[in-house]
């Protein structure tokens, strides 16, 4: 019985001793005796941007790239990692025009500027501007050959840059100069800005349908609603001529500037110049027309 039971415990040990798992993978080796073995490296990869909303050309491709950018990526078991399939943002002007389109809103392009800095115009070291190339008016009757672009007269800025012919320009200058100047005189430090209401604009007169061509549209004249002092203080056209000081003075500029310019419309000529002077460089047989 001992025996037997030896026996068995001799059979079981020499069992278990060859189940033992083995110390390498059962699977054959590769030829050669070559390992397997996953190969990430790094290699540069053209990648082609275009700014536009397309699809990227392949590389090789016949068409040009637009911008041609070489990044680095991972190359995994030759996968390439490449970039995000989302298109690139809209650029922001396009935004803005879509944006304009859709409000209706109709725009002008800017003028061509035809000197290259801003300096002397018209002959007239006073008169600070730019030349631009001549304007052709979408009616009949509109446009300027030779406009200017004006800044200033003198040390005396304009609230925005304002187009007209070299005629108006000087007569600017020189109502300023002989009329507005000495009307304000010390008055807050002195006259600062012309406030600029209005310019060349293709527009007939008060803009009523099937008027005459305003001479706004013909670059000779200039709209004033006020002037600002150097200490930022405004007297403007439509509180100040009813004012009992600021009035006597909007009345000796309102009165200066008949002769300089051949019309000359406030307050008192009707409806449509209750909140601004218009001056023009129209000229007719009877002399200035001043209301």
């Amino acid at each position: 019985m001992r025996g037997l039971r030896l026996a068995l415990a001799l059979m079981f040990a020499a069992s278990a001793a060859s189940a033992t798992a083995p110390a390498s993978s059962i699977r054959p080796e590769p030829r050669g005796g070559a390992q397997a073995a996953v190969v990430t490296r790094s290699v540069t990869v053209p990648v082609f941007y275009n700014a536009r909303i397309r699809p990227m050309p392949r590389p090789g491709a016949s068409a040009a790239p637009t911008v041609l950018t070489p990044r680095i990526v991972q190359v995994v078991s030759g996968a390439a990692v490449t970039r995000s399939l989302r298109p690139p943002a809209r650029p922001e002007n396009l935004q803005r025009r879509n944006t304009v389109r859709a409000a209706g809103i109709r725009t002008q392009p800017a003028p061509v500027i035809v000197q290259g800095r801003e300096g002397s115009v018209c002959n007239d070291p006073a008169i600070r501007g730019v030349r631009i190339q001549p304007i052709q008016g979408r009616m009949q009757g509109c446009g300027v050959q030779e406009p200017v672009r004006i800044t200033a007269i003198g040390d005396v800025a304009l609230s925005q840059a304002s187009i007209m012919d070299c005629t108006t320009a000087r007569a600017v200058k020189s109502w300023v100069e002989d009329s507005v100047k000495p009307a304000i005189g010390r008055l807050g430090g002195g006259l600062a800005r012309l406030e600029v209401a209005g310019h060349y604009v293709c527009r007939t007169r008060n803009h009523q349908p099937g008027g005459r061509i305003s001479e706004h549209g013909k670059g000779r004249a200039i709209d004033i609603s006020g002037f600002t002092l150097r200490n930022d203080v405004t007297i403007t056209v439509t509180r100040g001529w009813r004012d009992r000081a600021q009035g006597q003075i909007l009345r000796r500029v309102h009165a200066g500037a008949c002769g300089p310019f051949g019309t000359v419309l406030g307050p008192e000529s009707d409806r449509f110049h209750q909140n601004h002077f218009h001056l023009d460089t129209a000229r007719y047989r009877g002399g200035p027309y001043c209301r």
